[in-house]
């Protein structure tokens, strides 16, 4: 059973998934030293205390990591660094890149007539 399972829906294709994919295994193969390959749509990775898979579709992918004894006190630090890292990359790109819509100034309020004063 998987300690860490993570499943979303994305808008990248299956080619934009399989690049964030790469990408999702360069930068964690440098930071925390895994190994990854390709069988089909899913990549196998692993290193002593940690094995895992990313499955990956036109439209979703399936997270699933487990865990040696050590590491699973760290779960949850793992998982958000593992949940950053996948809406990063599986963000959809015309929407991160699309530019915001400014908001109107607002107008200054004027000020409510103040009652003269002696009068």
């Amino acid at each position: 059973m998987a300690d860490i399972d993570i499943r979303r829906n994305h808008h990248l294709g299956l080619k934009g998934a399989r690049v964030a994919a790469d990408k999702m295994a360069e930068h964690l193969g440098r930071r925390f030293d895994l190994r990854g390959t390709w069988e089909g749509n899913v990549l196998n990775f692993q290193r002593p205390g940690v094995t895992g898979s990313l499955a990956i579709s036109e439209k979703d992918f399936a997270l699933s990591l487990s865990l040696g004894f050590l590491l699973r006190a760290m779960r949850g630090s793992i998982e958000g660094a593992i949940v950053r890292e996948l809406d990063e990359l599986f963000a959809d790109k015309a929407e991160v890149n699309a530019p915001r819509a400014k908001a109107a100034p607002e107008r200054p309020k004027k000020a409510a007539a103040r009652p003269k004063k002696g009068g």
